[in-house]
């Protein structure tokens, strides 16, 4: 693509030249370019374009294209359709994370915020997006909130469909297996938040349940109650083996069961059919 330099040369002529050599445009008067541009209007006077003959420069704003865009009115319809859609898509999105991928955040708050900020960029860069485009994507969001905060209230299949349903990983000091692997949790990071409460060992654990919000509700045993369980605590649970080399208390690494066994090149453990081991412990928690 060639290169257009406006030259200036005698003012008083009212046109423009076309170098063959250096293949340029070369304009006779500074204001004869400048009338060339898009969306300028120069009042001309007798004298031509001059300082003196100048009355007025005017912008030719096209007002329908400033609020919707170079698109017609039906392509807000279009644009409500795909809001929604994309408010389903993020939604089902998240729910696909699980839990902990929207802690602190309710889900609908998150989806709202992914939303509106889409929405919201758009029409702050690009030009050809009007200012009412926006707006009804704006419309279409709260709207879609506002649904289905209702649809929630009002059906508790629709509120285990959108938010899901709290689940429980611990019982009586052991894992729910079933549970914990619908679950998007690693082991480290479950054992990370229990530490937080202050547990050495599964056994000093009744219940444990990961809310919809992804946090974890945890229940502990009476003192008088804490029995032998799966430690938690970084050095002790790194100490598994499959070996037994005597007798002891024992939990498996994988669910949490405890055994009493005796020495013994491998053990297969009775509820989830794992051979890992480590050291079980009955130390109460320290509050």
């Amino acid at each position: 693509m060639g290169i257009c330099n406006l030259k200036f040369i005698e003012p008083r002529l009212r046109k423009c030249d076309f170098c063959v050599s250096t293949r340029r445009i070369i304009w006779s008067n500074p204001l004869t370019a400048l009338s060339t541009l898009p969306g300028l209007k120069l009042n001309r006077g007798v004298s031509g374009y001059d300082s003196k003959s100048i009355k007025m420069v005017t912008l030719n704003i096209n007002w329908t294209e400033f609020f919707i865009g170079k698109e017609d009115w039906v392509f807000l319809l279009e644009i409500a359709l795909r809001t929604f859609a994309m408010y389903i898509i993020i939604l089902l999105g998240l729910r696909l994370l699980g839990k902990r991928g929207v802690k602190q955040l309710s889900i609908f708050e998150l989806v709202v915020i992914i939303s509106l900020g889409s929405a919201a960029g758009d029409p702050m860069f690009y030009k050809e997006v009007g200012l009412t485009v926006p707006v009804v994507i704006f419309g279409v969001i709260v709207l879609s909130y506002r649904l289905t905060t209702f649809l929630t209230a009002k059906s508790q299949t629709a509120d285990d469909i959108i938010e899901g349903k709290c689940t429980y990983l611990i019982e009586d000091g052991e894992f729910s297996i079933d549970n914990f692997s619908k679950e998007t949790l690693a082991y480290d990071e479950f054992f990370a938040e229990l530490r937080q409460y202050g547990i050495s060992h599964l056994g000093q654990v009744d219940t444990a349940i990961l809310e919809t919000s992804g946090a974890i509700s945890v229940y502990f045993f009476e003192d008088e109650k804490v029995k032998y369980g799966l430690p938690i605590l970084p050095h002790l649970f790194d100490a598994s083996c499959e070996e037994i080399t005597s007798v002891d208390n024992y939990a498996c690494c994988f669910c949490g069961n405890v055994m009493e066994l005796v020495p013994a090149e491998k053990h297969i453990c009775g509820k989830c059919e794992h051979a890992s081991w480590v050291r079980a412990i009955s130390g109460k928690r320290i509050t």
